[in-house]
């Protein structure tokens, strides 16, 4: 049964012209998620009317189907009444990390309903044969369990560190020297025989906190990713920034010494030396005499560790100045601070907030509110790329190949 609907569903998705209303509705609740009529008019611009009609066809065809408020998407922003969302029976999407030391995975179905989710550590410097025998082991438990069918599979989101170049090959090794110049998009698509999708992590986090997290509802913003390494994101009138190769947001690679220490991209004094955590975890390493992590570091602060405190705060100065730095060149309304060490909270924010207003051009005192750049967290932390990584098939599932 379900495998007739979905068959009928992507025949009718398949042979649907672009730009009819329908073909708008089904693009709205692929980015968005499940929304209300009257979200769906404002979002595509059509009359109440042409989109009653819209969805008419498309509940007939089984491409929507209605669903209570109260069971929409667990990451979503929960709303009351009765909502309309793609039919979760039209096949799911795969969204991987390529971390550090280990590969993340997540399922989703086209409702933005979360199915399954999975870590495999895997060792530093992993090879792309580990990874994709951990991926292909995944997939296979995940349809022992859940009885789905190959066929379900609509895509792959692969989120990496590093700039991505528009054909899927990865520009720079990044945390994965063995990568770099590797076609990620050929590899998994090969692998898997079904589109892929690749991006760079921070570019998927901005996708996820546009989708579901603290930028919705905002078309223009910066992410600013601090971890053990330092990256980000712009995202103007809703799109994200690539650049002509993949590299634009690459905040941790501007040279803020061009006499400081050799990074590891070749140039020197490049922020991601001052504002990541690799050398101050070392430092505090060895002030304890033990092996620190990032969230034992918090903890220490949190406890009210001297040196921990110290090193927050130092990391939190450099991170400041970056942010003073994209202040004056894209003067955002927001900025999102992601990666693990937004978990330190207002430890670190505090310090990049004071930071930030003494290497700006605009400062607070020039503005009010409404004109003023808003520096907060954002909502994800810790698995911010892996949704983003599933967030950009589900963009994408509903176009034409």
């Amino acid at each position: 049964m379900v495998g007739m609907a979905q068959s009928r569903i992507r025949q009718f998705v398949s042979d649907l012209p672009q730009g009819t209303p329908a073909a708008q509705v089904i693009r709205v609740l692929g980015q968005k998620g499940a929304m209300t009529a009257a979200q769906l008019a404002r979002h595509t611009g059509l009359a109440r009317s042409t989109v009653s009609m819209a969805v008419a066809e498309l509940k007939d065809s089984l491409v929507v189907v209605e669903i209570d408020g109260a069971s929409a998407p667990r990451v979503g922003a929960g709303r009351p009444g009765t909502l309309l969302t793609l039919n979760p029976s039209a096949g799911t999407c795969v969204g991987l990390h390529l971390g550090y030391e280990d590969v993340q995975f997540v399922v989703a179905d086209v409702s933005h309903s979360f199915i399954d989710e999975r870590k495999i550590v895997l060792g530093v410097d992993y090879t792309p044969d580990d990874a994709l025998a951990a991926v292909k082991s995944c997939f296979t438990d995940y349809q022992k369990q859940s009885g789905a069918a190959a066929s379900s599979l609509m895509g792959i989101g692969v989120s990496v560190s590093g700039p991505v170049r528009p054909d899927g090959v990865l520009m720079r090794g990044g945390i994965l020297p063995r990568w770099a110049g590797l076609n990620l998009r050929d590899m998994f698509t090969k692998a898997f025989k079904r589109p892929v999708l690749v991006d760079n992590e921070s570019n998927c986090a901005a996708v996820a906190e546009m989708k579901w997290g603290a930028a919705r509802g905002h078309d223009d913003f910066v992410i600013f990713k601090m971890d053990v390494g330092v990256g980000g994101a712009v995202v103007s009138n809703g799109a994200l920034v690539r650049g002509v190769a993949g590299g634009a947001g690459e905040f941790g690679h501007v040279s803020i010494n061009p006499d400081g220490e050799l990074c590891r991209c070749g140039n020197r004094g490049c922020l991601e030396l001052y504002a990541s955590f690799v050398k101050p975890l070392e430092q505090l390493s060895r002030v304890h005499k033990c092996s620190m992590t990032m969230d034992r570091a918090i903890a220490l602060a949190e406890a009210g560790d001297a040196g921990a405190l110290r090193m927050i705060a130092d990391v939190g100065d450099f991170g400041g100045r970056g942010l003073g730095m994209i202040g004056t060149i894209f003067n955002p309304p927001l900025i999102l601070i992601g990666g693990r060490m937004a978990l330190a909270g207002d430890l670190l924010l505090t310090p990049m907030r004071m930071a930030f207003q003494r290497h700006t051009l605009i400062k607070q005192i020039d503005t009010n509110s409404a004109t003023r750049t808003d520096i907060r967290m954002g909502k994800f932390t810790e698995n911010d790329s892996l949704l983003g990584a599933v967030g950009l098939v589900l963009d994408q599932w509903h176009l034409p190949n």
